[in-house]
């Protein structure tokens, strides 16, 4: 027997679309779009690299693996002791080196000390100890003084020194 004050119960159904059939050209063209999507953000943007030496060490290994932040110059400038990305020879070159100087100061290396503008400059991040020795000179217009963080191995074989603001390619993401 049903009670006649209440009201009848509607049924519950839930309605499930069927997923769209997505032919194979529409695929086609969202993997070419994400394809080119990643090799712009790849180029321009955040570019990957492998580490490939061991002036940076004990900071960066060699064959280790980082992502370049290219855009970061354009957006702000290089900072003392900041590590920077420079591009070396060719289109897929490039250096890990860290900024110790900037225009119109004066670098000098006494017994692998660096001394900027007649100041020892701290360097917490060196690990290994040198004996490098660098008469005084200034960082001309438009240059930078960089150095790796492994001083262990003869100055002369270390790429660093003054180089062109220009050259600066990015920053290291990790």
């Amino acid at each position: 027997m049903t009670p006649q004050n209440e009201a009848p119960q509607e049924e519950s159904s839930t309605f499930v679309r069927p997923p769209k059939k997505t032919d194979w050209r529409t695929a086609c063209i969202r993997i070419g779009v994400i394809a080119g999507a990643t090799v712009l953000v790849c180029l321009f943007v955040l570019r990957p690299m492998v580490i490939n030496g061991e002036s940076m060490m004990p900071t960066y290994s060699s064959r280790g693996f980082t992502f370049a932040f290219l855009p970061y110059f354009k957006l702000y400038d290089p900072q003392r002791h900041q590590i920077v990305i420079l591009k070396h020879a060719g289109f897929n070159t490039f250096l890990l080196k860290r900024v110790l100087a900037f225009p119109g100061e004066t670098v000098e290396m006494r017994n692998g000390v660096l001394y900027v503008n007649g100041k020892a400059l701290d360097e917490p991040y060196m690990k290994n100890g040198c004996s490098w020795d660098m008469s005084a000179r200034e960082v001309p217009k438009g240059k930078i003084f960089v150095l790796g963080d492994n001083r262990s191995m003869p100055m002369k074989e270390h790429m660093g020194g003054m180089i062109d603001q220009s050259r600066l390619a990015g920053v290291p993401i990790w």
